[in-house]
């Protein structure tokens, strides 16, 4: 159950909670738009660093999501549990423990994120290719961060992101 209150608007607890403030959760959803239907990573690389934030947050709402079209990305229920060993699972690519490291490190750790690291980083990715995995980072870290701290519950029916 959620922690404060809210009107129900028929959305799903993981939108009609945002509408206790509309003016903010438009912001909100233009972000998440943006993110979603912009990115330019591949879905795989994408997934593995959303998924890993949101292991991070432990955001009911986004360990539940799914990938759009995944079966055309080559992504099912096995990928996802690869994922919490990103670092040395061999399902995962160069690029996708990567992105995992990057999601990791941006959530928990940036800091830590030294001259080794970018180098390492920088031999697989564009820099526009970092800035869209910094922005999409930032934006699941904080909305899935907000869920979990309001204790929104995952829709009954399976969201896809």
């Amino acid at each position: 159950m959620a922690r404060i209150s809210f009107p129900e608007a028929g959305l799903g607890e993981h939108a009609d909670w945002m509408l206790a403030r509309p003016e903010m959760a438009a912001g909100m959803a233009a972000f998440s738009t943006a993110v979603y239907g912009t990115s330019t990573l591949a879905k795989r690389e994408r997934e593995v660093a959303r998924y890993t934030i949101a292991l991070i947050n432990d955001c009911k709402v986004c360990r539940a999501a799914r990938a759009r079209d995944a079966e055309a990305a080559h992504i099912d229920e096995t990928f996802y549990t690869e994922i919490p060993a990103w670092r040395t699972s061999p399902a995962l690519s160069d690029r996708e423990r990567l992105a995992a490291e990057f999601a990791q490190l941006f959530a928990t750790d940036h800091l830590a994120m030294d001259d080794g690291f970018w180098g390492r980083l920088r031999a697989f990715y564009r820099d526009d290719e970092i800035a869209d995995l910094t922005m999409s980072c930032g934006a699941w870290l904080g909305m899935g961060r907000a869920m979990a701290v309001i204790g929104v519950r995952a829709p009954d029916e399976q969201l896809l992101v």
